[in-house]
Parts: C-alpha cells; structure tokens; sequence
C-alpha cells in the first residue's frame, strides 16, 4: 500500500509598507522573482502568455527551500481582481492553488497568501507522516525569505 498524499493547507501573512498596486505588481511578475526571491526561486519563465487579462497565464518555476531537494513546477493564474487578490493552480511537484489576498490599512498593507497543495512524489509521501511539521517548516523560511525580499525591494 502507497503512504497518503502530502497535503499542505498553510496561511501566510505579511505586513508591508507599501500600498496593495505596487506590492501586487512584484507579486504578478513570477520571472523577476530570481532577483529578489532567489533564495528560493532559482528560475521562473513564461510558458504561455493567457488572454488580455493574463487568466491562463502560465509560469514554470524552479524552487527550493533550506531542505535538501527542489521543486519543479507550474503556476497558472486562475482568476485575478487587481490589485485585491488573484489565485493561481500549481501543477507539477505541487499540484493546488494558491491565493494572495492584499488589504489596505493605515499602516500599509496586508498580504495573506492561502496555499493549498499536495505533493505526490514518493519521496514527500514516505516522508510525510513523520516530518510534515519539517516541511511546514521549509515553506515558512521560504515565505519568510519572500517578505524579507520583497521588503527591500519595495525600498528600492
């Protein structure tokens, strides 16, 4: 019998001082996320452009974390209200979807991000039952290395 699918349901927040147009400009743009993500994005490129609105939009991204292995897969832009939130489908590696959220406030902005996905490589799915509280822990020093990212790139 094959371990159970690695099923990742995690929300991120962030606190920028940046207003939700510029702040979702960085994040819509995955191909320059080597430049101030590269932490963890080793490469990302266009595989097909969608329609007048970007729907269909389709970015192949190479990733990683601290953890020893990478992340081959895509991110398809599911449905976009710009600069409020949009949503993209991870295939690939990760399979699920992924939303960001942007709320202005007095202090700047909120961004949450609800990342929903599955892995089901064999590797994740034998090592999950275990050490799934260490994965968790890959993708926070992930997003943690994005804000910190973005955070500089916003001062620029």
């Amino acid at each position: 019998m094959f371990p159970p699918q690695a099923r990742f349901h995690i929300v991120t927040r962030w606190r920028l001082s940046g207003p939700p147009d510029r702040i979702a400009a960085l994040l819509t743009h995955p191909e320059d996320f080597p430049r101030w993500w590269g932490d963890v994005y080793l490469a990302c490129h266009t595989v097909a452009k969608g329609d007048a609105r970007g729907i269909g939009r389709t970015v192949q991204m190479l990733s990683k974390g601290w953890l020893p292995y990478r992340l081959n897969w895509q991110g398809k832009l599911l449905s976009a209200d710009l600069p409020h939130s949009w949503t993209i489908e991870a295939t690939g590696d990760l399979t699920g979807q992924g939303t960001w959220t942007l709320t202005p406030d007095d202090a700047g902005t909120e961004v949450t991000y609800d990342w929903q996905v599955r892995s089901d490589r064999l590797l994740f799915r034998l090592l999950f039952p275990a050490l799934r509280w260490l994965m968790i822990s890959n993708h926070n020093w992930a997003m943690e290395r994005g804000e910190a990212g973005l955070k500089w790139e916003l001062l620029a």
